[in-house]
């Protein structure tokens, strides 16, 4: 059992520093996510029922915490091991454990392997489905604006089709891919931007004449302090969606022109430009905007206001771009959430394109290693990508969005937080073998690789009890979809063991080798 690289010499190097970057950028997508996750971090509760959307702005700074401490930890493995080719977190996993000299530590490879692999597969091979789901709540959004009804078979019909464009998109290759994650973001950021100024100058301009009880913050520091503890970190949880994506320019080895230096540059410069500018900025603006005047209403046929509109409806952003555009762009409010709209539009695309293409990168790794069938290691033959590993991902995506669409704002939480949980557990263990890959070794310097992934450790398994204690004991729609969660989550973990166990087993090979079997293993 060695460590190799994935094939590397079968795909083309054609990404630079940009290349890299702007595919894990999309992956963020700033744009799309205010837009999509705003109702259901508007709609979480805590334990008493009341809300948590006050500590929506501070859940994405505690979620960012992590996600940068995390990073770190991406960035100093990839800069490690520039030879990971398509293996991304998969590949650090088994060398950290292959360097070390003592042969009882290197026999846990393969399990590391395997915890990484089922980690990562629950996150990447989850995450389309569910913006394949948005995609389909987006576009019935935007067609009802205009009085036409979409129904659900109709609405599951748009998540099949969209998911099999985004694989035809993803069969072509990822120089195509890149062209098109850079137009995404110059579209998306260039919107934000504009709906973001726009809704502070609503907030100050106060056009409504809204007294400071009428607005969700009366002032501008509610939004950016602490109200409550549970709170704060189920927020996070939600908000963790956001912001994963700067770790897949790990999986661009194999077509990256220098990897060692270009990766971990990667890692860090997608997650500063799309988490810590892009979306505190427009995240404060949208919370700042939101006041009583904004209406939805309910299931049961009443009117509901302020942030409790921005739970029921389909998009709340949308609602809001309606109501600013009305009053400082001449009335013109449905033209500016039209724009909005197919701005985030595009920009699920993007982030759908890159969770495809990374996914399917570390899944032609593992098949390449024998730990997955071999099938999902073929490669199309003019456009050198994992074909069949898009196909099938197509379709997976297609049941996950089927579920979101069908199970509501429930079901959209239920598979939002099991791609999180896969998260959360997946930049774990990145943050542990960290410290496992440089322990004792030349390169070893204390705050990077113990003080920092340490902290990193400590946080994401912080985030997964979260989903677990928080979500079960906040009872309702909240209980629902974390047990949802769980079920998706606990379902892939059988199958996986199953799997792993099986083949193991058929063609002789053990899951922990003796340490002396290991003894002249690297």
């Amino acid at each position: 059992m060695s460590a190799q690289p994935s094939s590397a010499a079968s795909m083309k190097k054609t990404l630079g520093l940009t290349g890299v970057t702007v595919n894990a950028m999309a992956l963020i997508a700033p744009g799309a996510f205010l837009w999509m996750t705003f109702q259901l971090q508007a709609a979480n509760t805590d334990v008493t029922g009341a809300t948590t959307a006050l500590d929506m702005w501070t859940g994405i700074v505690a979620a960012l915490i992590v996600a940068f401490l995390t990073a770190f930890a991406f960035a100093e493995l990839a800069r490690r091991y520039p030879d990971a080719g398509t293996g991304s977190a998969y590949y650090f996993a088994e060398k950290a454990f292959l360097d070390r000299e003592e042969p009882s530590h290197r026999r846990w490879a393969r399990v590391a392997k395997f915890m990484t692999g089922w980690a990562a597969h629950l996150f990447y091979w989850v995450y389309p489905g569910v913006m394949v789901a948005f995609m389909a709540v987006l576009l019935t959004y935007i067609v009802g604006q205009f009085g036409i009804d979409i129904p659900i078979l109709g609405q599951v019909a748009i998540a099949w089709v969209f998911a099999a464009l985004v694989g035809f998109i993803a069969m072509r290759g990822i120089t195509g891919s890149t062209t098109a994650s850079i137009v995404i973001n110059v579209i998306q950021l260039t919107a934000l931007v504009v709906f973001s100024v726009l809704a502070i100058l609503f907030r100050l301009q106060n056009p409504l004449g809204v007294s400071s009880a009428g607005w969700f913050h009366p002032t501008a520091a509610s939004i950016v302090l602490p109200h409550n503890l549970s709170g704060l970190l189920f927020q996070s949880t939600i908000a963790i969606l956001i912001l994963v994506g700067f770790e897949s320019s790990t999986a661009l080895a194999a077509e990256a022109k220098n990897p060692k230096r270009d990766i971990p540059r990667g890692v860090i410069l997608s997650l500063v430009i799309q988490g810590l500018l892009a979306y505190l900025f427009e995240y404060f603006a949208a919370n700042y905007a939101l006041s009583d005047k904004l209406t939805a209403v309910g299931a049961d046929g009443k009117t509901v206001t302020g942030i409790a509109a921005a739970a029921t409806s389909s998009a709340p952003i949308g609602d809001l771009a309606v109501q600013i555009g009305n009053v400082l762009l001449g009335g013109n409010g449905f033209a500016f959430m039209l724009v909005i709209a197919a701005t985030v539009a595009i920009a699920i695309l993007g982030t759908t394109l890159a969770a495809m293409n990374t996914g399917v990168r570390i899944s032609f790794a593992m098949a390449q290693d024998s730990e997955m069938p071999d099938i999902m290691g073929m490669l199309h033959e003019e456009y050198a990508t994992p074909y069949v590993g898009v196909m099938i991902m197509v379709i997976v995506s297609g049941i996950i969005g089927t579920i979101g669409v069908v199970g509501g704002v429930v079901a959209l939480t239920g598979i939002t937080l099991a791609s999180n949980l896969g998260t959360f557990v997946l930049y774990a263990l990145i943050c542990t073998l960290t410290v496992v890959a440089f322990a004792g070794g030349k390169e070893f310097n204390v705050l990077k690789h113990s003080i920092i992934p340490v902290l990193g450790t400590i946080a994401n398994i912080g985030m997964v009890l979260t989903i677990f204690v928080v979500g079960v004991l906040s009872g309702g729609d909240t209980a629902k979809a974390t047990y949802l969660a769980l079920g998706i989550s606990g379902f892939w973990l059988v199958v996986s063991v199953v799997y792993f166990v099986a083949t193991s087993v058929r063609n002789g090979r053990a899951i922990v080798p003796p340490a002396h079997a290991m003894a002249t293993e690297k």
